[in-house]
C-alpha cells in the first residue's frame, strides 16, 4: 500500500466515498484516510450527507446515520461547502466541459470554489475535471 501525498496546507475535499470509507472502516482505505483525519484540515460539500445518509436510511441504521452526523460536525472537518447558487452553476459548467454526472459535478465545483489543495476520491472521473488538485485512492491502495 502506498503513501498519500497530502499538502502542507491547506484544506483536503473528501468526497462521500471517502467519508464512507472512513465511517464503515473500509481497508484498506480506512487506514489510508487516517492520515487525512489526524492531519485535519478536511473539507467536503452538504451534499455528501444526502449521499452518505442512504444506505443507513435504507438499513434503518440509527446509529450509522448518528455516525455520518457527528463525522461532518468533527473538528477535523473545517468547511461544509453550502449548494450556492455559485457552486451550482460552476457545476453545470462542468457538466458541459467535462461531461461528469451532477453529483460530481457539484463536488468538483465545491473544491475548485472552495480552494482545496487536494481532492481525494475513488472516482477516476474526476481527473477529467481541469484544475481540480486530484487523487485517485485506489491508486495509492495497491
Amino acid at each position: 500500500m502506498g503513501q498519500l501525498r497530502l499538502p502542507d496546507a491547506g484544506l483536503v475535499y473528501l468526497d462521500a466515498n471517502c467519508l464512507i470509507y472512513s465511517v464503515e472502516h473500509i481497508e484498506p482505505y480506512d487506514l489510508l484516510l487516517q492520515q487525512v483525519w489526524h492531519r485535519g484540515g478536511v473539507m467536503t460539500s452538504e451534499l455528501s450527507l444526502l449521499e452518505v445518509l442512504v444506505k443507513p436510511f435504507k438499513a434503518k441504521d440509527r446509529l450509522l446515520q448518528a455516525s455520518y452526523r457527528e463525522l461532518l460536525k468533527a473538528p477535523e472537518v473545517k468547511r461544509l461547502m453550502p449548494l450556492t447558487a455559485e457552486v451550482l452553476e460552476q457545476a453545470a459548467r462542468l457538466r458541459a466541459e467535462v461531461n461528469i454526472k451532477t453529483p460530481d459535478a457539484i463536488h468538483a465545483a465545491s473544491a475548485l470554489i472552495g480552494q482545496a489543495t487536494l481532492f481525494l476520491s475513488n472516482d477516476e472521473r474526476f481527473k477529467r475535471v481541469p484544475g481540480l488538485p486530484f487523487q485517485y485512492l485506489n491508486a495509492v491502495a495497491i
